[in-house]
């Protein structure tokens, strides 16, 4: 009889082991905007997810759910992780103008200098200057492309004079306020919508990186891209993984160190790599498909430079009636990308 309770009380312990472990088993769907050939997803998402589950002994299953598969319209990605119809996602801040307003000092076109993995570090060395704008959402990392390139469906470019009249998608708000101050017209629109706006002619050209040339098949749809000196470039798009609060912190204590581990700095130095490295394969294809990348000449940039100035005043003075300080904080970012 006592080695009978005692078989009884061992299973019983066994299956109170197995349900906790079972408990602490967790999938994480991830949404996102663009195709599964995308950068994000090929070079970024997937290999990030793979880390984690292998980190985790298996723990932590990752479903990434690329295309806006699990529903709604890019704009909308913000709000699904904040109120938990997705787990993580990974979105444009300016695709919800207003809600990351510190964020957006890292678009400017005076600060962002061309490359990804310089103002990706830089983010991070001020972090708890922006830190604010994530309140409601768990950050894991916020990043930058390359920078905008200029791309268009025919002409040429040698001076601002050339886009004046031009209607350009933009990504974001500081950016139709670049291409206003360029005499220019912008248009905003999620970047998944960009090849049938050229195709049709509602746009004339985009403000983009060469990364999304591939995914997008850009280069079939525009003649001629434009860039600076040394590829200098036309401000940035600032880029963000998310995590629904609540299911960040339900995680077991163990799980949530897996995450943080391959989340902020280590997260955003492979970012910068990956956004830096993929340029030279859309420039490639815009070639080999019969385009032409042209460069602006040193003065050429500086004009273009000159009223981007513009956008930066601008934003300044429309922080004056926010809890910080924008002038202030234009400065800590430009000295963080240049010590980086």
């Amino acid at each position: 009889m006592g080695r009978i309770k005692t078989l009884l009380t061992t299973a019983s312990a066994l299956a109170v082991t197995a349900t906790a472990g079972l408990a602490q088993e967790v999938t994480l769907t991830v949404h996102h905007f663009l195709g599964p050939r995308a950068p994000v997803h090929a070079a970024l998402l997937e290999p990030w997810a793979e880390r984690i589950e292998a980190e985790s002994d298996g723990r932590i299953a990752i479903e990434i759910f690329p295309s806006m598969s699990m529903g709604g319209r890019p704009p909308e990605l913000y709000r699904q992780v904040r109120d938990g119809f997705a787990d993580i996602v990974w979105t444009l801040p300016g695709y919800t103008p207003g809600v990351f307003p510190r964020a957006e000092v890292f678009e400017l076109p005076s600060v962002h200098q061309g490359s990804a993995t310089q103002t990706n570090a830089a983010i991070q060395a001020i972090w708890e200057e922006i830190a604010a704008d994530f309140e409601d959402i768990h950050p894991l990392l916020l990043h930058v492309h390359a920078g905008n390139a200029i791309h268009l469906r025919g002409g040429t470019v040698a001076s601002v004079e050339d886009v004046q009249g031009l209607s350009l998608r933009t990504p974001s708000r500081t950016g139709a306020w670049m291409i206003e101050a360029w005499g220019a017209e912008p248009v905003g629109m999620p970047v998944p919508e960009l090849p049938q706006a050229l195709a049709r002619g509602v746009v004339d050209g985009a403000l983009v990186p060469f990364e999304v040339m591939p995914p997008l098949g850009l280069h079939e749809m525009t003649e001629v891209s434009v860039e600076g000196p040394e590829a200098s470039r036309f401000g940035t798009a600032t880029f963000l993984l998310a995590m629904n609060q609540e299911r960040y912190e339900e995680l077991p204590d163990d799980l949530r160190a897996i995450i943080d581990a391959n989340s902020g700095p280590a997260l955003a130095s492979i970012a910068g790599e990956v956004w830096d490295g993929i340029e030279d394969v859309g420039r490639n294809l815009q070639t080999e498909s019969g385009g032409e990348i042209l460069t602006l000449s040193p003065e050429a940039k500086a004009a273009f430079d000159g009223l981007g100035a513009e956008v930066e005043a601008r934003w300044i003075e429309e922080t004056a009636d926010r809890d910080f300080d924008g002038a202030a904080l234009v400065e800590a970012a430009r000295a963080a990308v240049a010590a980086n």
